[in-house]
């Protein structure tokens, strides 16, 4: 139960770091946005068999958190949390992708192990990146720039809802649990009988949360529709910052930075 708790409170955590005043949470939402958005396109537009030049894009990530002050600790707990479904996408690439590519001393490299690195190394990046845009921006804030960039707003609304009401869910989850576990001696976690039936009341109690949730809604003046505050003015600074993030991306996609510098490197040797 514990153990419970303390990972419902970690979801909050990424919500508390949105809070903090520094250089990259002053930015405009839509600045970081867009940014983000094409840094993914950028990240998924390369070969599958390329895996030196994604190495430089690490320093996005890395750069934003030290300018946002983020803690590196929450965010390598969630991408820990995915690495079984990152490690299960490409699991199986090494099998059917023998075709050898490299030979590094008596190893032979084959296709379907640099497939694996690479699809590795773009969901780090990726996720990584989407993560510091959520403690770097907050929900709210993201929504708010979705609908300024032309998201359809019943998307935007589906997803703000989607992402308030996820605690909502895990409340439920912990009280089950914890009811669970006060009716039940000399047994650790829950007896696989006990699944269908603790499932059930689970769904019974979140529809009744739902409803009594929509009552409320409903009460306050509730349409269907949701306002989003208005989103802060671009600045000289947020004109720099994509600036300097694009003409770093473009940079890394088209010039393979660590095979430039392992030639200039290696000439100067000569």
């Amino acid at each position: 139960m514990i153990k419970l708790e303390s990972t419902w409170l970690d979801l909050r955590t990424i919500d508390d770091l949105a809070t903090q005043k520094t250089f990259i949470h002053s930015l405009n939402s839509c600045t970081k946005l867009i940014t983000t958005l094409v840094f993914v396109v950028l990240v998924t537009s390369f070969s599958k068999y390329e895996v030196t030049s994604l190495f430089p894009l690490l320093f996005y990530p890395v750069a934003l958190m030290s300018l946002g002050n983020l803690p590196y600790k929450p965010i390598v707990k969630r991408l820990i949390l995915i690495a079984p479904f990152i490690v299960f996408i490409g699991l199986f690439n090494p099998v059917f992708d023998q075709r050898p590519i490299a030979k590094l001393g008596s190893f032979l490299i084959t296709g379907g192990w640099l497939s694996f690195l690479s699809i590795t190394i773009k969901l780090l990046l990726t996720v990584t990146s989407a993560l510091i845009l959520v403690a770097t921006t907050g929900m709210n804030s993201i929504c708010t720039a979705m609908s300024q960039i032309g998201v359809p707003k019943p998307i935007v609304i589906q997803i703000l809802f989607l992402y308030r009401y996820l605690h909502v869910l895990l409340e439920e989850f912990l009280k089950t649990n914890q009811a669970y576990n006060l009716r039940s001696f000399k047994t650790a976690g829950i007896h696989y009988k006990a699944w269908g039936s603790l499932l059930g009341q689970l769904l019974l109690r979140t529809m009744d949360r739902a409803q009594r949730i929509y009552q409320a809604m409903l009460c306050r003046g509730f349409d269907g529709k949701v306002p989003l505050r208005s989103a802060a003015r671009w600045t000289k600074k947020d004109h720099l910052y994509l600036l300097f993030c694009l003409s770093f991306f473009l940079l890394c996609r088209f010039i393979n930075i660590p095979e430039v510098l392992g030639t200039l490197l290696t000439g100067g040797f000569q």
